[in-house]
């Protein structure tokens, strides 16, 4: 069980119910597992659908990145909605993209008709990624504000061990003609479950009480607080994010002004570098890097599971740290880590030993992530941005780090099969550009981030403004 460190009966009554948030908290995290779900996905398919559709290298690529694009879209139009319409609302239209995608993805009769589900589904994808994180941010208290915007990045992970076990079951049905007919239809049909399930429980919870008070919608902001922050503190809290806002322009120019200037490029840097560090790699390439390294179709895909199931396991760590230890000391331990991992991968693809160590190095470099680049980069995105803009300004950062994660997805198996560096590297090369990014943001971190630990979300604002 994830322990979030549930207060005393009588401190939950004075500074509201730590469950009402912590229940909120899960439901809009479940977009995160539709995310997780719906990018992982293709790990278990793209080998049927290479067979299937007979896929060249950059076709192969083009399967599995395509509903990046999808993604790239949803967070530019996530962002201006969320600030107009709501963070509700935005959760709800994420849904319902998820859901189209599932199903449309499964009854496509040529490539060309996959990848437009695919990038249906992936709009909803980049929207829940943006919306999720920031509407848990906006409601949890600052004092365990950190573990519950980490729970998102579980359910991401959730989603992404849940496919994997429902891949493998499907792959074992039927023979290898069925399988590649079928099953990747059945994979890509799963996703409706969740997402319906998804659906059905955003109608109980409320909307954002920051966005609410932005609104002017004061009195509804008010009953939300309450229950979060308990009835004494709820009018303090809303004076507080009152003061912020009347200080705060709605125009996006503000991201430039001085001192958030240096909070949106932190906040795009970090952006770019979850991705192109090269986590998404071993997240939809897995069974195939295994089964290149001498491990059949089942085994690869069992790999994976070990994979997905190491993610899950660190990413429950980090919950239990980022609000202990803070986000620059995880970071900085994760990324080091990661590199480490990345650069013994390619020392021992380039000697011929790959197939002995992968598996090991692959689930620590997962476990570094997992416990840091992970989660704590989706914290501190939701955490540095102003209020009257957040959504737009998250979306900025966010559009940036699906543009890198594409770019990564559609260069690895052209990287990877290039014959040039295959011969002089022997399908290391990728994890040498890879550990190279960790370093840049292990720098990046050290110099620029700024510990954000237990602070209220207008409390950091405070301090860019000030800078």
């Amino acid at each position: 069980m994830v322990s979030l460190n549930v207060p005393p009966p009588g401190v939950a009554a004075a500074e509201g119910s730590w469950r009402y948030v912590a229940l909120v908290s899960i439901v809009a995290a479940l977009g995160g597992l539709l995310f997780g779900y719906d990018t992982a996905v293709i790990a278990g398919a793209i080998g049927f659908l290479e067979t299937h559709f007979q896929l060249t290298a950059a076709m192969t690529g083009w399967a599995a990145s395509s509903a990046l694009l999808g993604c790239v879209a949803g967070v530019l139009f996530a962002g201006a909605f969320s600030d107009g319409m709501g963070r509700k609302k935005t959760l709800v239209a994420a849904g319902c993209l998820f859901l189209a995608g599932s199903v449309g993805s499964a009854i496509p009769r040529d490539f060309s008709t996959l990848v437009w589900f695919r990038i249906l589904g992936g709009i909803g994808v980049g929207i829940a990624s943006m919306a999720s994180p920031m509407y848990i941010a906006e409601i949890a208290p600052a004092r365990f504000r950190g573990r519950l915007v980490a729970v998102n990045q579980f359910a991401i992970v959730s989603g992404m061990v849940a496919i994997y076990f429902v891949n493998y079951a499907i792959a074992q049905h039927g023979n290898d003609a069925w399988r590649a007919d079928y099953s990747w239809r059945w994979m890509f049909a799963s996703g409706a479950v969740p997402s319906a399930a998804f659906l059905i429980l955003l109608s109980f919870v409320p909307e954002s009480p920051r966005w609410l008070i932005e609104k002017g919608r004061r009195d509804e902001a008010i009953l939300i607080l309450s229950k979060v922050d308990g009835a004494a503190n709820a009018g303090l809290v809303a004076v507080n994010i009152e003061q912020a806002i009347a200080g705060e322009s709605s125009s996006v120019s503000q991201l430039f002004a001085p001192g958030m200037r240096k909070a949106f490029v932190i906040g795009v840097s970090l952006a770019v570098l979850q991705q192109v560090t090269g986590i998404n790699v071993f997240l939809y390439y897995a069974p195939e890097i295994f089964k290149k390294v001498g491990s059949g179709v089942d085994v690869a895909l069992v790999e994976t599971i070990v994979v997905g199931g190491v993610n899950l396991l660190f990413t429950v760590v980090a919950i239990w740290l980022v609000d202990r230890v803070g986000r620059k000391p995880l970071m900085i331990a994760g990324s080091t880590g990661m590199g480490i991992c990345l650069l013994g991968m390619g020392a021992a693809a380039q000697a011929g030993v790959m197939a002995a160590g992968l598996l090991i190095l692959v689930l620590g470099y997962i476990a570094c992530f997992a416990v840091s680049v992970g989660p704590v980069v989706w914290v501190i995105l939701s955490e540095i941005f102003p209020t009257k803009i957040r959504g737009r300004a998250l979306s900025m950062a966010t559009f940036s780090l699906w543009c890198a994660n594409f770019l990564v997805s559609q260069t690895f198996p052209m990287m990877d099969e290039n014959r040039w560096l295959t011969a002089r590297f022997h399908h290391g090369f990728p994890f040498y550009v890879y550990a190279l990014f960790c370093g840049i943001l292990v720098l990046l971190v050290w110099k620029l981030v700024p510990e954000t630990k237990g602070r209220s979300l207008e409390e950091i604002e405070q301090d860019w403004m000030g800078a």
